[in-house]
């Protein structure tokens, strides 16, 4: 990798610079990597070499232009591992803390060609079995359930007691082991993506879960995402079963934890993004949408391996060469966002979900998880208040993603509610919610069981005296 000469030289001791006089991405720097994207933005342009733990020298691609060029041109560059210079010749060390990231495996994200047809072709189809009717019901269950263990108390902690559970809640039910959704593995979810000193051991255990799901339902199938991957024609093994379950778990966990707590945070401590939900102005989807720019749930995406010598940006890559997606960079990107403050409602070209033939398949399930999610947080506690201000929020950075840590939160006390009744739909009922927040479809307030008393509803309608309205509903709740 060429040495930049705008940089500081070797052995300066100004902070972040390593070898070369390349920045570093880890360690003080992952503090504020916004302020060092734009540091890199002005000193090299839209490609910028930088540098990983263990000092391993990598291309960040900042440009929104190049970042789509790069994923969009698979003769060109490539997620197989393998072909990466550094790991050939030792520069990256067996136990370097993003190894999870970096190690080749048998799964569709490091596949090219007919081998990548193969394997994508299979999550494509389990992903098309999937009843998403069903599951956005699911997520309202599962959302209620959680609302449920704080709603008495006055006040909760939105991202450990509930951001960071849905979305495990969620996929467990879909990939068919609801029985090992527990603070463990959520715990192990979040952990592993991080580089962090635990991230080798939180894989394993990852792996062990979903080896072991893979083997019961080799042996007894059910109607659940593993059943249908296995049985897909593409006659997946089990290692690459158990591999496809990992990364389909860890990446829409990490992704729908990190997107519903954005958008939360930014309901609670922007009032114009408030009010315009309140005034339907937005939808909770177009708000959903919005923090997918401005705070996409995976800041980067690595490693993208240059098949052979090219050009990107400007800059002479090498064969061999490793480059990362630079995806918050390239959301704000000045020559796509010159304003960022200008709402981009209707605009999915976003880099959140990837490009290319690696775009992420089940972006439609995250997606759901935070639209019914937070739709029906806010439904049950309408005047929900951030509890602290808002400078006290913190965040915890990596290469891979920030999150907040944390995000206490207050309200008026909530009976909890019978999560198994059909309360009326708000279109249906005279007393309309504060938060009648519109979707692209009806989305029944289905909830989880719950040992309060059943709340009380209207009487049924005879069955020949329903309107339209009444007689959708109903089907749409599957009565």
């Amino acid at each position: 990798m060429d040495d930049p000469t705008a940089t500081p030289p070797p052995g300066c001791p100004a902070h972040g610079i390593g070898p070369g006089g390349l920045r570093r991405l880890y360690g003080p720097e992952a503090e504020d990597l916004a302020a060092v994207y734009e540091k890199l933005r002005a000193e090299h342009g839209p490609v910028a070499p930088v540098l990983l733990h263990d000092d391993v020298p990598i291309w960040l691609v900042l440009g929104h232009a190049e970042n789509l060029h790069m994923v969009r041109s698979p003769s060109q560059f490539c997620r197989d591992t393998r072909q990466w210079t550094a790991l050939q010749d030792g520069t990256v060390k067996p136990e370097h803390p993003m190894m999870p990231h970096f190690a080749w495996q048998p799964i569709c994200v490091h596949a090219e060609g007919d081998e990548h047809l193969r394997l994508r072709g299979a999550v494509t189809g389990a992903i098309s079995t999937i009843d998403h009717r069903g599951i956005r019901r699911y997520i309202n269950r599962a959302t209620q359930h959680l609302v449920n263990q704080f709603c008495e108390e006055g006040g909760a902690d939105l991202v450990s007691q509930f951001a960071e559970h849905l979305p495990m809640m969620v996929m467990c039910e879909i990939l068919g082991m609801p029985e090992e959704y527990n603070d463990q593995i959520v715990q192990a979810a979040r952990d592993m993506p991080k580089g962090s000193e635990t991230a080798i051991a939180s894989n394993a255990y990852l792996m062990d879960v979903l080896m072991r799901l893979t083997a019961r339902r080799r042996a007894e199938p059910a109607d659940d995402f593993t059943s249908h991957l296995i049985s897909h024609p593409a006659r997946l093994t089990d290692d690459e079963v158990g591999q496809h379950l990992r990364i389909i778990l860890v990446a829409a966990y990490e992704a729908t934890a990190n997107l519903i707590a954005n958008v939360l945070r930014v309901v609670l401590t922007d009032p114009r993004f408030r009010a315009q939900l309140k005034g339907g102005q937005m939808t909770v989807p177009e708000a959903v949408e919005q923090s997918l720019w401005d705070e996409p749930p995976f800041s980067t995406v690595l490693p993208y391996v240059a098949k052979h010598d090219t050009e990107l940006g400007g800059e002479h890559i090498s064969k061999g060469d490793a480059l990362i997606m630079g995806i918050a960079p390239g959301n704000v990107d000045p020559r796509v966002r010159p304003d960022l403050s200008a709402h981009m409602q209707g605009n999915r070209s976003h880099l959140a979900f990837g490009g290319g033939p690696h775009e992420c398949p089940g972006q439609d399930i995250g997606r759901a998880i935070a639209d019914v999610g937070v739709d029906a947080l806010l439904t049950r506690l309408p005047d929900v208040q951030l509890a602290v201000p808002e400078d006290e929020l913190r965040w915890w950075s990596s290469i891979s993603n920030q999150h907040l840590v944390e995000l206490p939160v207050k309200f008026a006390p909530k009976p909890q509610q019978d999560v198994m009744a059909r309360p009326a739909h708000p279109l249906a009922s005279p007393r309309v919610s504060t938060w009648q927040i519109g979707a692209s479809e009806p989305q029944p307030r289905m909830q989880a069981p719950a040992p309060a008393p059943t709340a009380p509803t209207a009487p049924p309608t005879p069955a020949g005296r329903q309107g339209p309205l009444r007689r959708f509903l109903r089907w749409w709740r599957g009565e």
